[in-house]
């Protein structure tokens, strides 16, 4: 199979973690007679200081032009800490998502038991904990029309859905649901917002569609106090803009380490995949950043493309260095290696293993398939 892959390293630990990720593709490419076609482009504060533009149109052609897109992460400290800015990284990623489409976040939360001792849940808390977070990505309070006063005293930023918005995020969401433990949570605020009201009429009225799936609603401080109490009760969690933006950082720490966490981006067109950890600017160029969730992140884009087996070889290889303690720093202080060195090992792996890992592993797609 031949694909083009649109890769934006970004800011910060971005190129570092993105590299393995493209040293995994290239080995995943050799032992299953693949081609993939990189190109780069510009985006974040990287794409300002060389353009002026946090997303220039050359790499928002670059993406339309491709079949994924495989992304670092966006955001300076220069930027992050002046209020005044008029010209922010993030405005990058957000019309990227707009552009393009992309309405659905979709994040796999998994615990590792090798890293159980890194969480600070209690071992016992994060047993089969296995969840998805669907996200809307396009509209709600990030989206909403936004003003400030002429003194800047008073400010306002509207959140608003439709119906048609909820609705597409909300079928791939059941759909998921069905090839897993069929059951969905609706996270909202009902109690108090009417867009919150909005949207659990019409999950009320699709949930008559899929009459597998258990559906409960839950307000969104109770869901995120239920994310620590009892993890493994969720399966499926749906939810607006916001509330996904929060919950999903915060059941990133289930599993030790957010550089663990990957991601993936979907809608009409091209689908863009990253870890969540952001720039991480403070261990820039050090060697140091964890970069599995970036290459987790690439066995999502393999499980887009329909590479199922290839998908599996690279999480069997992810398994692999995490059980072998050929981790980066964040996990372990003394005993660990750069982030260089980590992604070596994971290609090395499937490079010998490949072919028999994707045969023993095959279960591991079911939860993440795009």
């Amino acid at each position: 199979m031949e694909k083009k892959i649109a890769v934006i390293n970004g800011d910060g630990i971005g190129p570092e973690v993105t590299a393995q990720s493209v040293k995994v593709l290239n080995a995943i490419a050799q032992e299953f007679d693949h081609q993939f076609h990189y190109v780069y482009g510009l985006m974040g504060a990287d794409a300002i200081d060389k353009t002026g533009s946090p997303l220039p149109d050359e790499t928002l052609e670059m993406c339309r032009q491709s079949d994924a897109i495989l992304f670092g992460a966006i955001g300076d400290p220069k930027y992050d800490n002046d209020p005044t800015a008029k010209v922010r990284p993030e405005q990058g990623l957000l019309k990227l998502r707009k552009e393009l489409q992309l309405f659905a976040n979709i994040r796999p939360i998994i615990t590792y038991q090798t890293l159980h001792h890194l969480s600070p849940l209690k071992s016992k808390r994060l047993e089969n904990v296995d969840l998805i977070i669907f996200r809307e990505l396009t509209g709600g309070i990030y989206f909403g029309k936004k003003t400030m006063n002429e003194d800047q005293t008073y400010a306002t930023d509207e959140c608003a859905y439709s119906k048609d918005e909820i609705e597409r995020v909300a079928i791939p969401a059941f759909e998921y649901a069905q090839k897993r433990k069929k059951k969905l949570t609706l996270v909202d605020k009902a109690n108090v917002l009417e867009t919150s009201r909005l949207w659990r009429k019409v999950i009320q009225q699709l949930a008559l569609q899929y009459p597998d799936v258990e559906v409960d609603y839950m307000f969104v401080d109770n869901a995120c106090m239920q994310m620590i109490l009892n993890p493994a009760q969720f399966d499926i969690v749906l939810t607006e803009n916001m509330f996904g933006d929060i919950i999903s950082d915060e059941a990133s720490v289930l599993s030790g380490s957010m550089g663990m966490m990957p991601s993936a981006s979907v809608g009409i067109g091209c689908a863009l995949f990253e870890p969540i950890h952001g720039s991480y600017p403070q261990a820039a160029g050090k060697d140091i950043a964890n970069p599995l969730g970036s290459v987790l992140s690439t066995a999502m884009l393999l499980d887009h493309f329909g590479m199922t087996e290839e998908a599996a070889s690279v999480r069997e290889a992810v398994n692999w260095t995490l059980t072998h303690s050929f981790v980066s720093k964040d996990i372990h202080p003394v005993n660990n290696y750069g982030t260089n060195a980590i992604g070596d090992l994971i290609a090395d792996y499937i490079s010998r293993h490949a072919k028999s890992a994707a045969a023993n592993n095959a279960a591991l797609n079911a939860s993440t398939i795009i």
